[in-house]
């Protein structure tokens, strides 16, 4: 790995060392523990991870801290292209504060802050107001490298199978050539629309797709030069995707809003702290749904700098109050309608979030029947309606998918939902910077604790087989022997 830094910067190198040390220091990794197990002729690995963004990457990090080393890490990506963050993530820098440790799993050396002063200094980082996005994918692509990571790239996983034996069947396509692994766990690391994919209205598809696109598709902003764009949204994306057509040159930027306010407040930012990160899933049922449907209602104000890059140009035109209610072409352009006027746009972005639709994921689509939902067996309290939280899977204490129907499907409880639709269940864990060191260590203790009593009899028999002696019978002398009982030497 290069030595980048400027004066003043230990260096990557001297960080790496720094790092080996502290690992050493702590024994870690655990040694390898788990027995490993050949069926149909193929090994089987103890745990796949779906998805090599943040989420994976931790979770394979935690694992091996753990000792549980027979893995792998699939992802679709080429590799430094994994996860939001070069890709659809069209903001400049990071939103979380920049001193936020992450994926570090709670080592100094690990920690965004340490990779950053090694590479650019101290003075470097003082001056740091927020993470550019491309230097936190740095971060991650070094983090990968350093832990020496199992992550197999350009590999989507297109299927997965129960079998009667308890293992898993996982499909993958790997540049065309298609293989199926055997693998005890299942971890779904699959981002935001891990469980589903993204929310457009339903009047929307109608719409030839050359005049509209939704935030998180990959778009050609250099083609809406010179074009009049119309952006739905209120929140990050939005403004994001606004700005970059902006500075890409479009003639004229309408941002449709529907609220009569931008939200101002981050309310799960006002109590963020360690109770919650380890209290929340010990809520109530009615104590989660309250707290989720709260923030869920109060909704995520955009970042002030986001937006600011958006009202800076005078060709920007914030409408409040101004919901989308239907979408028609009109020849070359659309026509989108407000409960205040029309407006003739060349292309629409529609920044409106992922939903939870198991029929996109036809990875998934033989668990389809089986997956317990929120909304499956809990009536939330009056006036506290909300489908979002219905279509959130109701996990277990690991991330475990849950039966509908006990017995119907018992291998379930091995796969594991490491995403974002996991919040309602664990809390904010598993797809934001701040707590995802904490979610990984929920999820891998889990993991290692049903591995080990799955293997509970082989793991007796290595303790009667274990035979190395720490006392070796040349260490004292029986006195009654040599003295013929009389307890005196000869």
């Amino acid at each position: 790995m290069t030595n980048q830094h400027s004066s003043g910067g230990l260096g990557l190198q001297t960080l790496e060392v720094r790092l080996r040390q502290d690992l050493s220091w702590l024994e870690l990794p655990a040694k390898s523990w788990v027995p490993r197990r050949r069926v149909d002729g193929k090994d089987v690995r103890d745990v796949v991870i779906v998805g090599a963004g943040m989420c994976g990457l931790v979770a394979s990090a935690m694992l091996k801290r753990f000792g549980v080393d027979n893995i792998v890490v699939y992802d679709r990506a080429p590799e430094g292209q994994e996860g939001p963050w070069i890709t659809f993530a069209r903001m400049q820098t990071l939103r979380s504060p920049k001193q936020l440790t992450g994926p570090a799993m709670g080592l100094p050396a690990l920690t965004f802050r340490a990779y950053y002063e090694a590479r650019f200094g101290v003075e470097a980082w003082e001056g740091l107001d927020r993470i550019p996005k491309h230097q936190w994918m740095d971060y991650l692509v070094w983090y990968r490298k350093v832990l020496d990571l199992p992550v197999q790239n350009d590999t989507a996983v297109t299927g997965v199978h129960a079998r009667a034996d308890g293992l898993l069947d996982v499909e993958i396509d790997h540049k065309g050539s298609r293989e199926t692994v055997l693998t005890r766990r299942l971890v779904l690391a699959t981002g935001r629309d891990g469980l589903g994919g993204s929310y457009v209205p339903e009047f929307v598809r109608r719409i030839d797709r050359r005049f509209w696109a939704h935030s998180a598709d990959d778009i050609d902003f250099e083609a809406l030069r010179g074009k009049r764009v119309g952006v739905v949204g209120a929140g990050a994306s939005a403004m994001d995707n606004a700005a970059t057509a902006l500075e890409q040159g479009a003639a004229r930027l309408d941002l449709f809003i529907r609220r009569t306010d931008i939200p101002r407040i981050n309310k799960f930012t006002g109590i963020g702290s360690q109770g919650v990160v380890h209290g929340f899933a010990g809520l109530p049922d009615e104590w989660k749904w309250k707290f989720l449907d709260y923030t869920l209602s109060a909704q995520t104000p955009p970042p002030r700098d986001s937006t600011l890059r958006v009202s800076r140009h005078e060709n920007a035109f914030f409408h409040l109050g101004s919901p989308i209610t239907n979408l028609r072409e009109e020849g070359n352009h659309v026509v989108a309608t407000t409960p205040k006027t029309e407006y003739h746009v060349d292309f629409m972005i529609f920044a409106t979030g992922f939903r939870v639709d198991l029929s996109l994921r036809p990875e998934l689509k033989e668990f389809i029947p089986n997956i317990r939902f929120w909304g499956d067996r809990f009536s939330p309290p009056e006036g506290l309606r909300n489908a979002e939280l219905e279509t959130s899977p109701d996990l277990g204490e690991a991330f475990e998918f849950l039966e509908k129907r006990p017995s119907e499907c018992p291998v379930l409880k091995h796969i594991h939902c490491f995403n974002f639709p996991a919040t309602l269940s664990h809390g904010k864990l598993s797809g934001d910077i701040p707590a995802v060191s904490e979610g990984a260590d929920r999820l891998a203790r889990g993991i290692v604790r049903t591995l080990f009593v799955e293997d509970k009899e082989v793991h007796f028999a290595n303790l009667q087989a274990f035979s190395t002696a720490e006392i070796l019978g040349d260490e004292w002398v029986d006195a009654d022997h040599t003295t013929g009982g009389s307890g005196k030497a000869a």
